[in-house]
C-alpha cells in the first residue's frame, strides 16, 4: 500500500499556492513540491492531490491510501462531486486516476498528522515570496 499525503500553502492577500506532496509505502518515500502560482487555497488542495496521484500512478497499481487535511477535497473525493467549475475539472481528473488503482480511498486528517506535506508546500511557497 502507498500512503499518500497531500498539501496546499497559499498566501493570504495575494492568492499564490504551493503544494506539498509526501509518498511512503511498497520501497518508496519521495517528497515533492512544486510552486503553483496564482490560486486560492481550495484551487491548491485539489491541485496537491491532483499531483500526488501522478506521482503515484506508475509505483502502484494496488492499494493507495490518501491523506488530506482539507475537509472540500475529502468530502468531494469521497461523493465525487464538487459544484464549482475549476475544482470539479481537478476532481475529475483525479478520480480518472484514482480509478485506475484496484482501491483507493482518502481520509481526513488534522494539520498536526500532516506536517511533511505541509512543510513540503510551505517551504515552496516561502522560496517565491
Amino acid at each position: 500500500m502507498i500512503e499518500l499525503f497531500v498539501d496546499a500553502s497559499t498566501a493570504g492577500g495575494v492568492n499564490v499556492s504551493a503544494v506539498g506532496v509526501f509518498l511512503r509505502g511498497e520501497g518508496h518515500s519521495i517528497k515533492w513540491s512544486e510552486y503553483v502560482g496564482e490560486m486560492d487555497n481550495h484551487q491548491a488542495e485539489f491541485t496537491a492531490l491532483l499531483k500526488g496521484l501522478k506521482l503515484a500512478r506508475p509505483l502502484a497499481t494496488g492499494m493507495v491510501s490518501i491523506k488530506s487535511d482539507s475537509k472540500l477535497v475529502v468530502d468531494a473525493f469521497e461523493k465525487r462531486f464538487v459544484k464549482n467549475p475549476v475544482y470539479k475539472k481537478l476532481l475529475d481528473e483525479s478520480l480518472s486516476i484514482a480509478d485506475e488503482f484496484d482501491y483507493c480511498f482518502i481520509k481526513w486528517i488534522p494539520d498536526s498528522q500532516n506536517k511533511a506535506a505541509h512543510t513540503l508546500a510551505n517551504d515552496k511557497l516561502k522560496e517565491h515570496k
